[in-house]
């Protein structure tokens, strides 16, 4: 019966990690809209701040909902919100690089590679949460 009950907790994590996702990136939509369109940012200072927030809005959804953080002291929240950017961060070049090898040098189908590099990012980014940012001690 634990083995069950736990099973059913991993596809909890998983459906509310898609569900926040979805939101996270209507974030970053939304926040680089808002950059771009209303403020005359640049394509670059908006796609920033639009990342930084949406990061930011991932990282407090998926430390309560999601892996139920227990880091409670400043020292542990702040560990943790380091390690939740870094991994994102690394994921970003990841997704980058994948573009730019497989669509500018390979010429493959850029949605095909950008609908497979987010599969992948996602996976990436939900181990990594799992095992290194909100692992159970």
């Amino acid at each position: 019966m634990a083995k069950v009950n736990k099973l059913g907790g991993i596809y909890k994590d998983i459906v509310f990690y898609i569900i926040f996702g979805v939101c996270t990136t209507l974030v970053n939509i939304i926040v680089f809209w808002i950059m771009a369109h209303r403020m005359g940012m640049s394509t670059l200072q908006s796609t920033i701040i639009a990342w930084i927030t949406a990061v930011l809005f991932a990282y407090l959804t998926n430390r309560k909902w999601v892996f139920h953080s227990k880091a409670k002291d400043i020292t542990s929240r702040c560990q943790e919100i380091m390690s939740f950017f870094l991994c994102r961060l690394a994921t970003g070049v990841i997704d980058w690089l994948c573009m730019w090898i497989f669509v500018d040098i390979l010429g493959i189908n850029d949605i095909f590679m950008k609908a497979f590099t987010n599969i992948l990012i996602i996976a990436l980014n939900f181990i990594a949460s799992k095992l290194i940012i909100f692992k159970k001690s």
